[in-house]
Parts: C-alpha cells; sequence; structure tokens
C-alpha cells in the first residue's frame, strides 16, 4: 500500500524497507510482550502474565477438542507463538501511520510455509515415512489390483490436497488483511482526523477471528498428521 502514508515510508519510500521494518516491529512488539509476561512470575498471576496464561489457556482449550489436551500442549509453543505473531500483525495495520505485515502475500506464505513443513515433519517422524505417505489413500478391503488402481489415482490427488493447504493458509490470511487495509485506507480518507469507532471495532474482529483461524487450522493439519490410527 505504497499510496497510504506510514511512518518508515517517511525513512525510505522502498516497500521491501517498509515491509521487513513492520515485520522486525511486530517481532519486537511479540517479544516485549513475552518478556512482560514472564519477567516477574507469580503464583497468583497479575498484569501480563495474567493475559499470558488466559491466552495460552485459550490456545490449549482451542486445539483440545482437535487434537486432545496432551498433544494440544505438546504444539503450544508452535501455535500460541505464530498465532501471537498474526495477532500483532494484523492488529498494527489497524493504528494510521502503520501497516500489517500479513496483507503482503510474501509474509503470509512463509507462515503457511512453516506450517506445511512441520506438520509434514511430524508426521513422518511419528509414523515413518513408508507409513505416513500410505495414509493419504484409505481404501479399506478391497480387491488387490482395483486397491493398487485406485491408490495411482488418489495418491497424486492427496498429494495436491496438501499442497493446496499452502495456498489455502497464505491466500486467505493475505486476502482478509489486505482488504482490512485497502477498508482502513478509504475510512481514512474520508475522515482523516477522526475516523468512525465501529470500523476499527469491526478491524479488530476481523484481526481477532484470522488469528483465531489460522491457529485452529494449524491443530487440524497437525492432528492429521500425528493422529493417522484414529482417521
Amino acid at each position: 500500500m505504497g499510496e497510504v502514508f506510514t511512518f518508515f515510508g517517511a525513512i525510505h519510500d522502498s516497500h521491501g524497507f517498509i515491509l521487513v521494518s513492520h515485520v522486525l516491529l511486530t517481532t519486537v512488539i511479540v517479544f516485549a510482550i513475552a518478556k512482560m509476561a514472564t519477567s516477574s512470575m507469580q503464583i497468583v498471576p497479575r498484569g501480563a502474565q495474567n493475559v499470558a496464561e488466559v491466552y495460552l489457556d485459550g490456545v490449549v482449550a482451542m486445539g483440545k477438542d482437535v487434537i486432545g489436551e496432551k498433544l494440544a500442549r505438546h504444539y503450544l509453543p508452535l501455535v500460541a507463538t505464530i498465532g501471537l505473531f498474526v495477532l500483532v500483525a494484523n492488529l498494527i495495520g489497524i493504528i494510521p501511520g502503520f501497516e500489517s505485515p500479513t496483507s503482503n502475500i510474501n509474509v503470509t506464505l512463509a507462515l503457511a510455509l512453516i506450517v506445511f513443513v512441520y506438520y509434514n515433519y511430524e508426521g513422518m517422524k511419528n509414523h515413518g515415512v513408508i507409513k505416513y505417505f500410505a495414509s493419504f489413500v484409505h481404501l479399506g478391503d478391497m480387491n488387490p489390483i482395483v486397491k493398487f488402481i485406485m491408490t495411482l489415482v488418489m495418491f497424486p490427488i492427496e498429494i495436491v490436497s496438501h499442497l493446496s493447504r499452502i495456498i489455502s493458509l497464505s491466500f486467505r490470511l493475505f486476502g482478509n488483511i489486505k482488504g482490512d487495509d485497502l477498508f482502513l485506507a478509504v475510512i481514512l480518507m474520508l475522515a482523516p482526523v477522526v475516523a468512525p469507532l465501529a470500523p476499527y471495532a469491526l478491524l479488530t474482529f476481523s484481526a481477532l477471528l484470522q488469528a483465531f483461524i489460522f491457529m485452529i487450522l494449524t491443530y487440524v493439519y497437525l492432528a492429521g498428521a500425528v493422529l493417522i490410527d484414529d482417521h
């Protein structure tokens, strides 16, 4: 969104510089939140620690029904970190003068690739390469010749289905946040001094929703990879 003023754009108008600056800003904010939450841990949580514990409990509860509480806690560091990064990246774009890193396809694609590589790695680590890829095709008991032919047909389809998850994860997040940024740009042009509060509330809800969707899909993909025997 080079046509919209950003503070980093005032330093250097290169879009690459603006994007990297906002990614680094998001990372710093995430680390700052983590630092505040863990700097003075108490038995009875207060302040930032209390907020962080509520967030982590929420992420575990989210994954509990999808993958079970034990595995939800096991994968909590990955899911909670990605979710917090996505949430902060979504929210900073609502502040005039800043741009959401997640409104750039390169950022959302990188996040999607992290999830894609990790859940496939976990599936192969837990079940072995052969059993993991064999789980892509579930044909049950049938004639061996027919089963072989169906496997040849269905296995490539399943591979394409898994690869499409990269596109699904990245473009869903990118499209929604890019649309939100464009919507906010129009609002600010119409009311540059005091933008209506209703659009800000809507954009905040959208930022939260997109972070939630990204996290729940990560849990779903992990469940599909590690819970093969429960399919």
